[in-house]
């Protein structure tokens, strides 16, 4: 009953508005899911905004006022933003961590999902699979918001989540500290079962659309794809994510 308190109220406070209201917000600390702000506005505080996203690293999107008044009808003065319901880590803080406790990180790695519920039923799967964290771009990445909570069942307040800018340079760092990149895609002869999971490993789910981006794909270690027998030719992103996740526990539980 507390869980689905806090989780309530969470979920309800979501979203603010107004230039004061969110210049306070990002001072406190809080982390910013995502940040509209009217097209062409300008103004003293509004500056004073703009100072604090350049301080904190956070992106703005410039959008026509029509969307900021389909957001809330409230005295919005252009700026809407959302506050995430989870508190992002650094993959940077987290690899040593894993290592230094004894364990072989198991990293999961999302190329621009874009469908929150997709985000939420994958947050789950990697949770239940014991996956240390998972890592998602700042840009192009679907939101975590209520529909992801939801649909992960609470998973997402459970495994770290580690969003970063420089996506491709965080892989790289990835490589560097020791793990493999295991890219799951098509374009490849090699299947899921080639790679040996019971490594240090990076697992990289593309996005819906286009899959992992080449930038990833020329730099990864394995490349593997998801034998299919059916007619039709692709699995749901969440779905397949799911069966590589578990053939790397299935031969971590066989190397145990």
């Amino acid at each position: 009953m507390l869980y689905n308190q806090q989780r309530e109220k969470r979920e309800s406070n979501q979203m603010i508005f107004g230039i004061r209201a969110v210049v306070e917000a990002i001072r406190s600390g809080k982390e910013i899911e995502a940040l509209y702000l009217q097209r062409g506005i300008g103004g003293g505080l509004l500056n004073e905004l703009k100072e604090l996203l350049t301080e904190y690293n956070i992106t703005a999107q410039q959008v026509p006022i029509e969307k900021l008044n389909r957001l809330t009808q409230k005295n919005h003065q252009g700026v809407v933003a959302f506050i995430s319901p989870i508190v992002y880590q650094k993959i940077e803080d987290i690899i040593p961590q894993i290592f230094e406790n004894g364990g072989v990180p198991l990293i999961l790695v999302l190329d621009a999902i874009t469908d929150v519920r997709n985000m939420g039923a994958i947050a789950r799967t990697a949770e239940c699979a014991g996956v240390h964290a998972i890592v998602i771009p700042t840009k192009g990445s679907a939101q975590v918001n209520p529909d992801a909570i939801k649909t992960s069942a609470g998973a997402l307040f459970k495994i770290p989540v580690c969003r970063h800018d420089n996506f491709i340079q965080t892989v790289k760092f990835l490589q560097e500290s020791g793990l493999q990149l295991v890219c799951c895609t098509e374009k490849t002869k090699d299947d899921i079962y080639t790679p040996d999971y019971t490594a240090p490993t990076a697992i990289v789910m593309g996005s819906e659309e286009d899959g992992v981006r080449n930038e990833i794909i020329r730099i990864a270690d394995h490349l593997a794809k998801i034998p299919m027998f059916g007619e039709i030719e692709s699995l749901n992103v969440s779905v397949a994510t799911g069966v590589i996740l578990y053939e790397a526990i299935r031969q971590r539980r066989v190397d145990s």
